[in-house]
């Protein structure tokens, strides 16, 4: 990549194409035109249906989680390397939260909305966008509180740990790879 503009117009081509399928993932029972959770693409700034409201909902908590731990290791989360520096915007915590979006938020909104934790009483409509009831907000704290304990092994250190501790070790990955301790940041991945 040679400029910023490049890199962002190849994560909204990647973004065009991974939200043209995510649907997919959706229960066909649950995405029925007409249904909660029937999900044409990615909107927000209000969201405009039940995924979209899920998905920015597990966004913003996930984001809150890589802003603590950023500030727990000693990072500044509001100077980021991609994401541009604005007031109030964590911009090094939007970074680190995006190798975890499809592996945390994303694996959270499919499987509530697969398994019936959240259904259509758990959402409201006012003003154009969709916003989730106190029972929804529970039930997806419930599952996004039980994602992040789950465990995994972390393909650079080979041992089990909770994805609450991966993304806890990726900022001190990133912290040593900035500072020249290990010469290359290695993104998480499961497979």
């Amino acid at each position: 990549m040679t400029s910023f503009e490049s890199l962002l117009g190849v994560e909204g081509a990647a973004a065009r194409s991974y939200f043209s399928c995510l649907p997919e993932m959706i229960r066909e029972d649950k995405r029925l035109p007409g249904e909660p959770f029937d999900f044409e693409g990615r909107n927000r700034r209000p969201p405009k249906d039940a995924v979209n409201c899920l998905l920015s909902y597990v966004y913003s908590l996930l984001v809150k989680d890589c802003t603590v731990t950023l500030f727990a290791v000693g990072f500044d989360p509001y100077l980021g390397l991609f994401h541009r520096p604005r007031f109030g915007r964590p911009a090094l915590a939007l970074d680190l939260a995006e190798e975890f979006r499809p592996l945390i938020a994303d694996s959270v909104v499919i499987n509530l909305v697969n398994n019936g934790e959240v259904g259509a009483s758990d959402f409201v409509v006012r003003a154009g966008g969709v916003a989730l009831t106190a029972a929804g907000r529970k039930a997806v704290l419930a599952a996004y509180e039980r994602r992040l304990d789950t465990e995994v092994t972390h393909p650079v250190f080979k041992y089990k740990i909770s994805y609450r501790r991966v993304i806890d070790v990726q900022a001190r990955l990133l912290g040593a790879h900035l500072l020249g301790e290990v010469p290359d940041y290695v993104a998480f991945v499961t497979r």
